[in-house]
This record gives structure tokens, C-alpha cells and sequence, in this order.
């Protein structure tokens, strides 16, 4: 095998490269001598740099020099600080040449047909509160049903603590047996449906009307969504959130919508019990129905591929989210839909994105997004700058705009066909569409599952656990050190791409592979495995 490269330069233009392992100070690389050590993921600069200079990365602006920094130095928060390119619609044609698919033209998954939607990739019965006061029946329910039904899991940490008091009243040590007691998987009555799942939440009164409207959209998607055979609904009565606006969402924004529904206003009801046990009833005999439904043979261009990234790294722009993007480019030449999102991650590329869009109004939908987002954030102090975690800058995304430039390789290279605002269904297929959402990782997967996704590709460098309670969510390593240290919540490793043993459109095409496999039910992510149910609405308040 050929010795890995140390260092990469991204884009010709760039003036800032990557140590791809540690390194030195007084190391020789190419042209440049490092005049201090380079962390694995960070950045050195390629020339020198004047105060006020800008910085390029990705091939766009990402900073601009603080003060002198000359070649070989390390780039860092005490030298540059966060810039972007002015943007202003499109400007340019697009000319894009898709990846050959052939190999797949005949491929399918075994999915759930669905007549009012596109097939999904799991069938899920959900349970969901319209307000947070139904969220103690909402338990009860949980309780009661996923039991009886053999949807739960037993936690293998209370099993642990069983066995440290069976074990201390014996006066024995578990010492030895910590590491056997392992996840006990459930046993579900009815194996055609996935599971039930139940949406607890804090929303849906308190706020402003404007609040609810969005929840209500934000749920119906999710009662409407591809991945779910039907719904029971509670309510209370009073709050802001009423049954007659998640109906009027519904009918809006799904017309075609003939899944079963079942809602309970409980100050309509003579009882709590009785609320309760003609949901319970409900929910049962809707479970009955929906495990008649089988697996058959679906196209891949009914799939709807969130891209996602989460606890990133230096890496995740030149592995993890490359091959993502490679996949998502694979699904878009074969008539699928991959989605884009977490707006706040895409400054500094909005020009690109907006010459990607095949009409001149949809790049300008993007701008006025983008730029309302932007706003926002600044009247309350903030921006678009204070993206970055501290776990990212630690690991190398020192400026919003690097983080972002990085992040939007998930996105490939296909034609932006859509651009969405929160919690609008998805409907184009053929290429990419752009979809605002927050960059907080489980806000933005709440949303995008909300709009139609039926799986999900989580890019992540640091590691994160990240679910969604109805669409499979896979995780993808961005190096293999992270991949071995934590292959019990990640699913795939790119780290290959960074020891050179493997190209981006290689993986890319591995990639798509799990992705079928999944979408089929033959290959189980670990966050649907671990029930990792991640719900979160995002309030539309300021959320980086």
C-alpha cells in the first residue's frame, strides 16, 4: 500500500492546507517548512499573509488574516476570523454531467408501498401530543403499548444494575461480566410493523400563535410522512395547537392524505380513563391492520435522502461529506431526492448553491431564506459566525465559513431542483433540493425527516448518537480512529479516503449500497437499533 499523503490542498486556489496527520515543526512538505506543529485536521497557511487579507479553502472565502501570518504557520482563531463572498442570485448557467449509474438502473428496495406518497423504507405507527400537557398520558401510552407489543428494548445498563445487587448480595464482583450484558432486542407481536413510536414534545401552547402553526405543519408531516402506516392523536382542548389547524395542515399541504387518524380531545372525553382506553383500542387495532401490509419490490427513485452532519471534524469536508455527496449525486441521476439542509452551515457557498438552481426564482428564494435567517440571528446579537462548537474549532473548523464549505460537499454536485423553508413537504426528485432548517443536528433532522425524508445520512467526526424516531439514520465516520473507538453508534467509515486507500466515488458507490440495503430492512443503522429517538422542534427562534 502506497504511505499516505500528509497534507492535502483541497482546491487549486486555495491558500490554506490540511495536515492529514500530525505534524511537526521544521518539516518539509513540498515547498513549505512548518514553523510549528500542525495537528492532524488542522490548517497551515500556503502563503504569506498580510493583515486584512482574505482566506481562501474549498476554493471560496472563508476568513480573513487578523494580523501577519507567514507560510508554514498555523491557521487558527487567533489569526483569522470568520468572511464570506457577497452573493446575489444566480448568475451563471449550470452544466452537470451525472455519475454513471448503470449498475443500479435495474436495482430496487424492498419497501412499503404507499398510495398517497412515495414508498417508505420502514412502517412506523406514531402516537403524538398536540400540546406537552397530553405528554404524561403520552408516557402511559408508551408504557402500556410498547410492552404488550414487544416493541421494548431492556436497557442493558439497568440490567448491569440488576446484576451489581444480585451480585453484592451475594458478595460476589461483576468486575468481569460488565462487558456481556448487552442490548436485548425486542420481539415484536406484529413483525411487518417497524414499531410505535411516540413524539413527546414541549410545544403547543404558551407561545405565540405563529408557534403553533408551525408545530401543527411540523407533525402533519410526520402523520403524512412515507415511513408511517397511520396516527393517534392527543389532545387536550384549550391549547394553541388545535385539532382543527394540524386538520387544515394536513388537507393543505397533503391532499392525497388516507392514512388512518385517530384523535382524542380529552376535555371532550368523560374520563382520563376513558380517553385512554379508546386510544390504547385505537392504536391496537390500527396496529392489527398496518402488519397486513408486506415489503415488495419499490423504485429507488421513490428514496428521499436527508444529508446531515453533526459533531464535525477537520475531516469531514474531504471524507465523510464528499462521499455522502457522491451518493447523494448517484441517487439523484437514478430519479431520487436528495435533500440539503442546516442553513446556517451553507455561508459563504450561497453563490455556488444559487448558480446550481435551474431557475432563476428558486435562487432567489434561497437568498431571501438565507438572508431572513442571517437577520435574524443578528438582531439578537449573533450570526452566522457563532456556528462553530467548540468541539469543531477544537478539531479544526475555526471559522463558520470553512465549517460550511466543507458541510455543503454533502449536497454533490446535482442541479438544485427545490428550495423548501421549514417543514414544507418534499416533492422534486431529479436533483437536490435545499431545505432551511436550523444547524442545531436534531432540530434539523426533526425537519427534514418532517419533510418526506425516508433515510437519512449523518456525517460526524467526533461522534454523536443521533437518531429520528421514524426515519433510519445512518452515521458515517469521517476517520477510521473515531470508526474503531465508536463503532457501537456509527455505521460507516470514509477514513479510507484520507489514507488514500480509497477514492470518494468508490465509497460514495459503497455508500449507496448500505443505503438500499437499509431502505430494504436487510441492513438495521445502530441509532435504530439503539432507539434513538431524537424529536425536536425548532421554535423558529435563533438556533445556529
Amino acid at each position: 500500500m502506497p504511505t499516505p499523503a500528509a497534507i492535502l490542498r483541497v482546491h487549486p486556489a486555495d491558500d490554506l492546507i490540511v495536515a492529514l496527520r500530525d505534524l511537526k515543526a521544521g518539516q518539509t512538505l513540498d515547498s513549505w517548512v512548518l514553523r510549528e506543529n500542525i495537528d492532524a485536521k488542522h490548517k497551515f497557511a500556503a502563503r504569506d499573509f498580510a493583515a486584512g487579507d482574505l482566506v481562501t479553502m474549498y476554493g471560496v472565502t472563508v476568513g480573513r488574516a487578523l494580523h501577519a501570518i507567514p507560510a508554514g504557520s498555523l491557521v487558527h482563531t487567533h489569526n483569522i476570523k470568520h468572511e464570506t463572498a457577497t452573493f446575489s442570485g444566480k448568475k451563471s448557467d449550470y452544466l452537470w454531467t451525472p455519475p454513471d449509474v448503470s449498475r443500479w438502473q435495474t436495482r430496487s428496495f424492498q419497501g412499503y408501498k404507499r398510495a398517497d406518497s412515495v414508498s417508505g423504507t420502514a412502517n412506523y405507527w406514531l402516537v403524538i401530543p398536540l400540546v406537552f400537557c397530553e405528554n404524561r398520558n403520552l408516557a402511559f401510552m408508551r408504557e402500556a403499548l410498547t410492552r404488550a407489543l414487544g416493541y421494548a428494548r431492556t436497557s442493558p445498563y439497568e440490567r448491569f444494575a440488576q446484576k451489581l445487587v444480585e451480585n453484592h448480595q451475594r458478595g460476589l464482583s461483576l468486575e468481569s461480566e460488565a462487558e456481556q450484558i448487552l442490548l436485548q432486542e425486542p420481539c415484536p407481536i406484529f413483525p411487518n410493523v417497524t414499531g410505535v413510536k411516540f413524539l413527546e414534545h414541549g410545544l403547543g401552547c404558551g407561545g405565540t400563535r405563529q408557534d403553533a402553526q408551525a408545530l401543527v405543519q411540523l407533525l402533519a408531516g410526520y402523520i403524512a410522512h412515507p415511513n408511517v402506516c397511520g396516527a393517534t392523536i392527543l389532545s387536550l382542548g384549550c391549547q394553541h395547537a388545535q385539532v382543527s389547524l394540524l386538520q387544515d395542515a394536513i388537507s393543505r399541504l397533503y391532499p392525497r392524505y388516507q392514512k388512518p387518524l385517530h384523535i382524542f380531545e380529552q376535555q371532550k372525553c368523560a374520563s382520563e380513563r376513558d380517553m385512554m382506553v379508546k386510544a390504547i383500542r385505537a392504536t391496537f387495532d390500527g396496529v392489527v391492520k398496518a402488519n397486513e401490509q408486506t415489503r415488495e419490490a419499490c423504485p429507488l427513485s421513490d428514496l428521499i435522502m436527508g444529508v446531515e452532519c453533526g459533531g464535525s471534524d477537520g475531516f469531514s469536508g474531504i471524507s465523510a461529506n464528499p462521499v455522502i455527496g457522491h451518493s447523494a449525486d448517484l441517487l439523484a441521476a437514478l430519479g431520487g431526492a436528495p435533500v440539503l439542509s442546516e442553513f446556517p452551515e451553507l455561508a459563504g457557498v450561497e453563490q455556488s448553491l444559487c448558480d446550481r438552481c435551474v431557475t432563476a426564482d428558486l435562487a432567489d428564494r434561497f437568498v431571501s431564506l438565507m438572508r431572513a435567517y442571517e437577520g435574524a440571528a443578528q438582531a439578537c446579537g449573533s450570526g452566522f459566525d457563532a456556528n462553530p462548537s467548540p468541539g469543531n474549532i477544537r478539531d479544526g473548523l475555526i471559522t463558520d465559513a470553512i465549517k460550511s464549505a466543507g458541510a455543503a460537499k454533502k449536497g454533490g454536485a446535482a442541479p438544485v431542483v427545490d428550495v423548501l423553508d421549514y417543514s414544507e413537504p418534499i416533492t422534486r426528485h431529479g436533483g437536490l433540493t435545499l431545505y432551511c432548517t436550523p444547524g442545531n443536528d436534531v432540530e434539523s433532522t426533526t425537519a427534514i425527516a418532517a419533510g418526506g425524508c425516508n433515510l437519512i445520512l449523518f456525517s460526524t467526526g467526533l461522534g454523536t448518537p443521533t437518531g429520528n424516531p421514524v426515519c433510519p439514520t445512518l452515521k458515517i465516520a469521517t476517520n477510521s480512529v473515531l470508526m474503531q473507538r465508536m463503532s457501537d453508534i456509527l455505521d460507516f467509515d470514509t477514513g479510507p479516503v484520507i489514507t488514500g486507500e480509497q477514492s470518494v466515488e468508490q465509497m460514495g458507490e459503497s455508500l449507496l449500497d448500505l443505503c438500499i440495503a437499509t431502505a430494504s430492512g436487510d441492513y438495521v443503522p445502530k441509532a435504530v437499533a439503539l432507539g434513538q429517538d431524537d424529536f425536536l422542534p425548532w421554535k423558529r427562534g435563533v438556533s445556529l
